[in-house]
């Protein structure tokens, strides 16, 4: 019997994943159809300029510490990491502006200064959620299993993990600007804060802990560090090579079936494709019902620029509308940035979309969306000039990246979250195994690589 593992897709999952599984000793081919590694966490190049191309813009530093630690690379020497301290502020036409820096004592008292008393509370609702983080983070790190949470005493956090954001976030007494603000995040997923999973409120305790992070190079060198760790480890990678199938027989894996019509047999496979692209569409005779009734998240629409004058101060600038419905997001690295490249920062402007919507536009209406933006004025206001370099919508996304129907992945709502995200191990056959966003209850890049090792631990269980 063969011992080679088939991986499909060499996004951050499937990477961590091939590298796992080849220091274990099996044979591991990676089918990537791209010509490159890295998937939504590559990058892209446009003239002098040089972009991450995907949606991720933080990172966790104990995630993709653990990670790394996870296939023999240490965090500290693979990748420069630099904390941003000025994360993101929040405005709205109407003039209110709320600001998150990664110190604390700095969040509260700009609270303070426009609502007295406020700061206090923030604290208070940090530390209370920091408890509950520190108490649930080993479950992040391993197989969701019910043992696990007993034995970790994690099943004490039950009733908050039972509960919305918005149940979270209104229990804190703070100011309703504020709310919006913390909740950003959940507009970038498209959904409502009575949907959002509870787990959302960690992100300002990890901002001020733990820190939020951004590498040196942009996200698009840590995939770039796992590819050269995995062809130094032997792994075996095909670019250009899309997989069309999985095969099995008798409710096992045989192998993968590639567009040029190539069998690959295998002990295992594991797609870090997304997971309902892996069931609906690779893979015969799945049930089907339950999964294609998930909301999807939209990558939204995107520009590539660069632009003249000040970055300023903070490295994300949310704008919402007045009904805290529509958000926008100018994402600069310039302000992480010692040097200036002749006068001119790259930058991004990122619509965040309704799925259901953009289907509905089509490619006319999510190119009309993109240039309405791009009309906009409350991003351009600190350049002097602005140069439009490229450009995406959900439809070219799809193309470029072969996303399953031009969405991303299921949207993390609190219902889906619940219900234990898709399994590692594919309950449907044997010998087929899934990493990624949608199998692990957070959507940050070194979550995605916590996945993989996750998903490798199962099938180095299983075939041992």
């Amino acid at each position: 019997m063969t011992s080679r593992v088939v991986v499909i897709g060499a996004g951050m999952g499937g990477l961590t994943a091939a590298i796992r599984l080849r220091k274990a000793g099996f044979d591991v081919v990676v089918m990537e159809a791209r010509s490159e590694p890295g998937g939504l966490a590559s990058g892209v190049q446009y003239d002098e300029f040089s972009f991450d191309a995907g949606p991720y813009i933080l990172l966790d530093h104990p995630g993709l510490e653990w990670a790394l630690e996870k296939v023999d690379l240490q965090l500290e020497n693979a990748i420069s990491l630099q904390r941003i301290q000025n994360v993101y502020e929040v405005e709205w036409p109407t003039g209110g502006c709320v600001r998150f820096y990664s110190d604390i004592e700095k969040t509260a008292a700009g609270f303070d200064s426009r609502w007295p008393g406020s700061g206090r509370k923030y604290c208070e609702f940090v530390g209370k959620v920091e408890e509950i983080y520190r108490s649930l983070w080993p479950m992040l790190l391993q197989v969701p299993n019910k043992r696990a949470l007993f034995r970790t005493g994690a099943w004490r956090n039950t009733p908050f993990l039972m509960r919305s954001l918005g149940s979270i976030l209104a229990s804190a007494d703070l100011p309703g600007l504020i709310r919006e603000a913390v909740a950003i995040w959940t507009h970038v997923a498209g959904q409502t804060t009575d949907e959002a999973p509870s787990p959302l409120a960690f992100v300002p305790t990890l901002i001020h802990s733990v820190g939020a992070y951004y590498p040196r190079g942009g996200i698009r060198e840590i995939p770039k560090v796992l590819a050269r760790a995995a062809v130094a480890a032997g792994v075996s990678f095909q670019y250009s090579t899309k997989v069309t199938q999985i095969h099995s027989e008798y409710g096992t894996v045989k192998g993968v079936e590639t567009s040029g019509g190539e069998f690959i047999d295998a002990a295992a496979v594991l797609s870090n494709s997304a997971a309902l692209n892996t069931y609906l569409h690779l893979l015969k005779g799945a049930p089907r019902d339950d999964l294609k009734k998930l909301p999807l998240q939209s990558p939204g629409v995107c520009a590539y620029l660069a632009v003249k004058g000040d970055p300023g101060d903070f490295y994300l600038r949310f704008r919402l509308d007045e009904n805290n419905k529509r958000c926008r997001l100018l994402l600069k690295p310039a302000t992480l940035n010692s040097s200036e490249p002749n006068g001119w920062w790259p930058a991004r402007l990122i619509a965040p979309t309704d799925y259901a919507e953009m289907e509905r536009a089509g490619a006319a209406g999510q190119h009309q969306l993109l240039e309405s933006l791009l009309h906009e004025d409350w991003w351009k206001d600190n350049f002097s000039e602005v140069r439009v370099l490229g450009k995406r919508t959900p439809q070219l996304w799809g193309m470029e990246y072969s996303l399953y129907a031009n969405s991303m992945n299921p949207v993390m709502t609190s219902r889906f979250m619940r219900r234990g995200r898709i399994a590692h191990r594919s309950p449907y056959v044997r010998g087929l195994y899934l990493a990624g966003s949608s199998t692990h209850p957070g959507q940050w890049v070194s979550f995605c690589a916590i996945s993989g090792v996750l998903a490798a631990d199962c099938i180095i269980e299983d075939l041992n």
